[in-house]
């Protein structure tokens, strides 16, 4: 059974310090500043409090034009910044809509459930968790009207 980490998102629990997010971007681009530079965005609505990142289907990997994005044997789906083009295209198709692109920087970036959000987080409305990958890739497939094989 193969296997991925993904991070769990406790709402009740969350006071929106964005401390998480602040972290994130600290992982993928030195800096605090949050939001749009995370890969995990913490999103209010009139439904609640939700949060987006990555939950590791790998469907973005056959999308790349230049086999940037592959599955690590963790289970982690990662983009090799070396061999990005920046075209994009995995963030305009990502279902989760959970691949981003900072302000002023052309490679794109993703969660990579490192764990740096769950850490920072001090009512710990975060948590990291190993998820079977077949169960994922079924929700996935089911929610857009496809059968996985």
């Amino acid at each position: 059974m193969a296997t991925a980490k993904i991070i769990v998102f406790h709402p009740e629990k969350c006071k929106e310090c964005r401390l998480c997010e602040k972290a994130c971007s600290n992982v993928h681009h030195k800096n605090d500043k949050g939001g749009e530079w995370s890969a995990i965005r913490i999103i209010k609505s009139d439904a609640g409090l939700t949060m987006t990142d990555c939950n590791m289907c790998g469907l973005c990997i056959d999308l790349c034009p230049v086999q940037a994005i592959r599955r690590l044997s963790s289970g982690t789906v990662v983009i090799d910044k070396k061999k990005c083009v920046g075209c994009q295209a995995c963030v305009g198709f990502c279902p989760r809509g959970v691949m981003r692109k900072a302000p002023e920087v052309i490679i794109p970036f993703k969660c990579i459930a490192c764990g740096a959000c769950v850490k920072a987080c001090p009512e710990g409305a975060l948590e990291l968790k190993e998820v079977d990958l077949d169960t994922i890739r079924e929700e996935v497939y089911a929610k857009h009207g496809r059968v996985c094989k």
